[in-house]
């Protein structure tokens, strides 16, 4: 394997000797669930969408695994497998290994241009043997949350963009790993003055990072939030497009949870993402990402909102014996109820809400989605991601 990975430092065009990652039993300790927020999206022009209740029967619960003899659905789909929950989310991969094909467990954390941490069961050998023996590639994920402008002086440096390049394949080499998937958020935060030169070196990073991950024949994905008219400036979708295998797009958070109430996502904010992506992006590489979550928020929106799965919404909506209702305007669930003397607002998403997007991924002849995240989701939508 050492020797494959100076084979792939050369591929990347990159000197000196491979930074020999840390065993993931030095780990960090277990902190709290990472933000997964995508750019703060702008809020949607014009009065709340109004209201349609409708009544929802709770239709029966089965597994999406093919019976025997059936024809199996197309791999069409990759998920994300949170470390913080980690047994449910492996039952939930392998339960649906026959859609999947591929997980990528949120394992590692980039700290700085040489040091990648592990969270909590990083490479752990039960779960990446598990999913091979199903199918199923694993290609871990590294995301940050670097201070501002840490990031941007890692990729806009020769140097430390080297360095960290050459961290990130010793990463990939020391398992038995598929690929990884690059997740950075913060650098989106960047800058007027600043916000052009971290692009370019983002965009490097991506080009070396994949070369070299291709010369280990493993699989280079990058994860992106979404670029509209007036967000997602610091993504570099051509670049992104030439050098990786899949690119992500996290195509959630249009309301977030430091925001005022709403839709997490519509048809109509899906098909502009997807006109500016498949202008760069050939529609093979492109993954939707969906949310098989949403937020909970007072509904005056004056302090920030709390996570919940789709298993923890529909809870609360039925012990709070409140009717379903799909919002008309952005075809996604949501209801409100009382705490206390509290009003609280509650938008999420579900096989229903999902089903009435994917017409617009067909639009633009993407086929691919990845769900945020396993275990999160309503298992309705296994189903729906079938039908495509």
């Amino acid at each position: 394997m050492a020797t494959r990975i100076v084979i792939a430092l050369l591929a990347a065009g990159l000197a000196g000797t491979a930074a020999q990652f840390p065993d993931p039993a030095g780990r960090n300790p277990a902190g709290p669930e990472p933000a997964r927020a995508a750019a703060a999206q702008p809020e949607p022009a014009g009065p709340e969408p109004a209201r349609a209740a409708f009544a929802r029967t709770d239709p029966a619960r089965s597994p999406s695994a093919s019976p025997p003899g059936a024809v199996a659905p197309p791999r069409t789909v990759s998920g994300w497998l949170p470390y913080w929950d980690q047994e449910g989310a492996y039952a939930d991969a392998l339960a649906h290994a026959d859609q999947l094909h591929t997980v990528s467990p949120f394992w590692y954390q980039a700290v700085s241009a040489g040091r990648v941490d592990g969270h909590p069961g990083a490479g752990e050998r039960r779960i990446v043997d598990g999913l091979h023996a199903a199918g199923v590639k694993v290609v871990p994920t590294v995301m940050e949350t670097m201070k501002p402008g840490a990031l941007g002086s890692i990729l806009t440096s020769p140097t430390r963009r080297a360095t960290h390049v050459r961290t990130l394949l010793a990463l990939a080499g020391s398992r038995d790993y598929d690929g990884l998937d690059l997740d950075y958020e913060s650098l989106a935060a960047s800058g007027d003055a600043t916000y052009r030169k971290v692009r370019a070196g983002y965009a490097k990073l991506v080009e070396d990072l994949c070369r070299g991950l291709r010369a280990l024949d493993k699989q280079c994905v990058i994860t992106v939030s979404p670029k509209t008219a007036t967000t997602g400036r610091i993504w570099d979708y051509a670049a992104i497009g030439r050098a990786a295998d899949r690119m992500r797009i996290m195509a959630y958070d249009y309301h977030w949870k430091g925001g005022k109430p709403g839709p997490l996502c519509s048809p109509q904010w899906y098909d502009e993402i997807l006109r500016i992506a498949t202008a760069d992006v050939p529609a093979s590489k492109i993954e939707v990402d969906v949310p098989g979550y949403g937020w909970d928020w007072p509904a005056d929106g004056k302090s920030r909102a709390k996570h919940v799965t789709w298993k923890e919404a529909e809870a609360l909506r039925v012990a709070k014996n409140v009717p379903y209702a799909l919002d008309p305007a952005s075809r996604t669930p949501h209801f409100g109820y009382q705490d206390g003397e509290q009003r609280r607002e509650v938008w999420y998403q579900d096989a229903r809400g999902v089903a009435e997007h994917l017409p617009v991924l067909r639009k633009y002849g993407v086929a691919n989605t990845a769900l945020w995240a396993l275990n999160f989701e309503d298992p309705e939508l296994w189903p729906v991601l079938a039908r495509g």
